[in-house]
């Protein structure tokens, strides 16, 4: 998984964290929760903070 895969993203995210309300997550921990997702597989120096944006915006829309 690539950091362009922004809802299969947020959808791991969703599964790995039920409990974290995704509005209230900093984007040092957004961006070391997704390094940390089993599947992920991409260099972490490609991120930035449009992409972190997009990933809490897909995980909040996952959680409506």
């Amino acid at each position: 998984m690539k950091w362009t895969e922004v809802e299969e993203i947020a959808i791991q995210l969703a599964d790995a964290h039920p409990e974290v309300d995704p509005t209230k997550v900093n984007f040092v921990d957004l961006m070391n929760w997704v390094i940390a997702l089993p599947e992920f597989d991409d260099d972490p120096k490609h991120c930035g903070e449009r992409i972190l944006e997009a990933i809490q915006q897909a995980w909040i829309d996952e959680m409506d």
